[in-house]
């Protein structure tokens, strides 16, 4: 899928506000939307992300944020923002256990930028669902998350 994009674009980074160096988008430039190679990176970074956090991987996880005091990681009852805080969150963490994740959505945005959406079920949580949301952008030394929500709610009836 390709979407065409004509107005400018400016980013605003938390903490940093606006880019000294703003790049607008050319007018009628194209986006591919869900490049099949792309997507199976970013779902194998995905999914070594998840196996990480079910065996408490903490070097795994470490590795899988970006090194950067702009990532931020909204949790369950934790806010974290900046690489350092999410590092110090995880050497305390003792990670979720078991759970099934369902309606997993990877969608990419040009070669270097993805989001991850997923429900999550935990045996023993009757009533309950957990989402999970992940930015993803491929850096020189690969794949890492620079922002992450996690949240429970009751189950939609």
């Amino acid at each position: 899928m390709k979407i065409a994009y004509t107005a400018s674009v400016m980013l605003i980074l938390a903490g940093t506000g606006p880019l000294t160096a703003q790049q607008p988008i050319p007018p009628k430039a194209s986006l591919e939307i869900d490049v099949p190679d792309i997507v199976a990176e970013v779902k194998a970074a995905f999914e070594r992300y998840e196996h990480a956090v079910v065996t408490n991987d903490a070097a795994i996880l470490d590795e899988t944020f970006r090194d950067d005091p702009r990532t931020i990681r909204y949790g369950q009852a934790d806010i974290e923002y900046g690489f350092k805080e999410i590092e110090a969150f995880r050497a305390r963490s003792r990670g979720p256990g078991p759970r099934t994740l369902s309606r997993t959505v990877i969608t990419t945005f040009g070669r270097d930028f993805a989001v991850a959406s997923t429900l999550v079920h935990r045996a023993g949580v009757a009533g309950k669902v957990g989402r999970q949301q992940q930015t993803w952008v491929r850096f020189p030394e690969g794949w890492r998350v620079v922002a992450a929500h996690v949240s429970t709610i009751d189950e939609p009836k």
